[in-house]
């Protein structure tokens, strides 16, 4: 019967993942925020992009971009380090921007179909309020292309 050693392996991983070490990113505690789109009373049909925007003091040192899409049904959740985490505690306003999705540049192209109504921060209605421990439901949001 042979007998390994098993000091060896054990000290040449540890050099291994001591050279792989990475320190993680800053990142700030998220809460979950979601809603339903609608656009002329009815679902979309096809993802509205949403963007949020920081109405309160930007942190220059670690900032943030959070966002979302909609699904074909309307229905949300907003993201700001990985899929449906949510938003920082803070003042936010919501913009909304529906183009088509390109299969082939694998990004959204062609004209807003909400005719730029909803892509600018200074013209949102959507203004809502994150705190800590918060889960916000914004309920429906009721988009008009006319």
């Amino acid at each position: 019967m042979k007998r390994i050693n098993a000091i060896p392996l054990i000290l040449l991983s540890l050099v291994f993942t001591g050279c792989n070490h990475v320190e993680e990113p800053y990142t700030k505690k998220t809460y979950p925020v979601k809603g339903k789109i609608t656009v002329d009373g009815k679902a979309p049909g096809s993802p509205i992009q949403i963007n949020c925007v920081n109405k309160g003091e930007v942190d220059t040192e670690h900032p943030t971009l959070s966002r979302g899409s909609s699904d074909n049904d309307g229905v949300f959740e907003l993201s700001t380090y990985t899929t449906g985490d949510g938003l920082p505690p803070g003042e936010y306003a919501l913009t909304f921007v529906w183009k088509k999705f390109d299969l082939v540049n694998r990004g959204y192209s062609g004209p807003d179909k909400l005719k730029k109504r909803y892509d600018s921060p200074q013209k949102s209605k959507i203004e809502f309020s994150v705190k800590e421990g918060d889960e916000v439901d914004l309920g429906v949001i009721e988009l008009t292309t006319k």
